[in-house]
């Protein structure tokens, strides 16, 4: 059986605040996914999914059909989604079944994250100290990287800036107001050097994917687009995460670089192949540092390329087209998935508004979360 892998049918929900439930917007994902696909749910023999405050996502199926296929359930932070992506690709390589779904979904309550402790493998006290702060550790790692890289705040607001810009071209986006460099730095300071419109919100969504082989995509309506790769991988000793209570001397370790590095091997392409790519940016400094961290440049480049333009989508390397996180918000368990949908519309020539010129073919996508997990994938047409 051939270990090709290639995902026939995408479908999402718009993202931001909701009246409707976790559920609600998975199961409408789910019906988005299948249609564009051309296949019933009955057609499909296993599913992956997950939520970090949603609910279980095999219980769907008392909306979706109580057709007996097994669907395991995934919690894995930011990169659930990411993580059910690479169990479907399994299933598939595997021989278990043919045709596989994959979704994620989410619904947060207004206000930042509020993980506990003791989920975390950390003492309560480090709760009580305010080091589960979030905004907190982002702000001290990307001044850090700044001091050290040459890194200005005003590249951090241009970041935010081509956000709301592409985010304004998004039907489904939450933020869809442009907002200037100017006006992100004026936003009020969270945490320096990190304002108020340089941060992502909690909110709600939900993302589906069908996978198949080729041999059942042949019966499938969708334009099926090739995922060449998907890894997941945790921290090494000596990474700089969310949540660690101590950092080691000497250089340090990423889990971006290595998900990042085992997504371009199993695809046999590089960082130079790519046309189009999505980059965690929980905040601005995120996708700053990311850009080196997945070798799409060197630390300290950023400041040179984010201002000529390069990652705007006319750009050399057009990154989180769709306005990534900071202007679609960050509901936990769809995040990883709506990159991978973004990057599939744009390999079909079906982005709209934001469609990347000239029709790319290799595009990219990397999600990173606490405690130090990522997932990656390249995916052509």
């Amino acid at each position: 059986m051939s270990t090709d892998v290639l995902i026939c049918g995408a479908g999402r929900t718009p993202f931001g605040r909701s009246e409707t439930t976790g559920r609600q917007l998975a199961v409408a994902a789910v019906n988005a996914a299948l249609a564009d696909a051309g296949i019933a749910w009955s057609r499909v023999r296993a599913a992956f999914g997950g939520s970090d405050s949603a609910g279980l996502a095999d219980t769907l199926v008392a909306q979706l059909g109580l057709t007996g296929l097994p669907f395991v359930n995934v919690k894995n932070g930011c990169a659930t989604g990411g993580s059910a992506l690479v169990s479907a690709v399994n299933a598939i390589r595997s021989g278990m079944a043919d045709v596989v779904l994959a979704v994620g979904f989410d619904k947060h309550p207004r206000g930042a994250f509020d993980p506990r402790p003791e989920d975390w493998g950390l003492g309560a006290e480090y709760g009580s100290d305010g080091l589960m702060v979030t905004t907190q550790f982002f702000g001290m790692k990307i001044q850090r990287y700044m001091h050290d890289h040459g890194i200005t705040p005003r590249t951090l607001a241009l970041v935010a800036e081509k956000a709301y810009r592409n985010g304004a071209l998004t039907p489904e986006a939450w933020r869809r107001e442009p907002l200037s460099a100017e006006e992100v730095l004026e936003s009020g300071m969270v945490s320096d050097p990190l304002t108020r419109y340089m941060f992502c919100s909690p909110g709600a969504g939900a993302v589906a994917l069908v996978l198949c082989s080729p041999e059942a995509a042949g019966a499938m309506d969708g334009t099926p687009v090739t995922l060449r790769s998907a890894a997941v991988r945790t921290r090494r000793f000596g990474s700089f995460e969310v949540f660690s209570p101590w950092i080691p001397g000497g250089t340090l370790t990423s889990v971006s670089r290595d998900a990042s590095a085992a997504a371009f091997e199993e695809a046999g392409l590089g960082p130079g192949d790519i046309d189009v790519c999505q980059l965690q940016d929980t905040e601005s400094g995120a996708e700053v540092m990311h850009m080196a961290e997945c070798g799409f440049c060197e630390d300290g480049e950023q400041e040179r390329l984010i201002a000529s333009g390069a990652t705007g989508i006319g750009g050399t390397l057009p990154v989180n087209t769709d306005g990534g996180c900071i202007a679609n918000g960050e509901p936990i368990g769809a995040s990883g998935l709506r990159q991978v949908y973004e990057v599939v519309q744009q390999l079909r020539g079906r982005a709209g508004e934001r469609q990347v010129p000239d029709r790319p073919r290799i595009g990219f996508t990397h999600v990173y979360g606490a405690p130090g997990v990522s997932a990656c994938t390249v995916l052509s047409r």
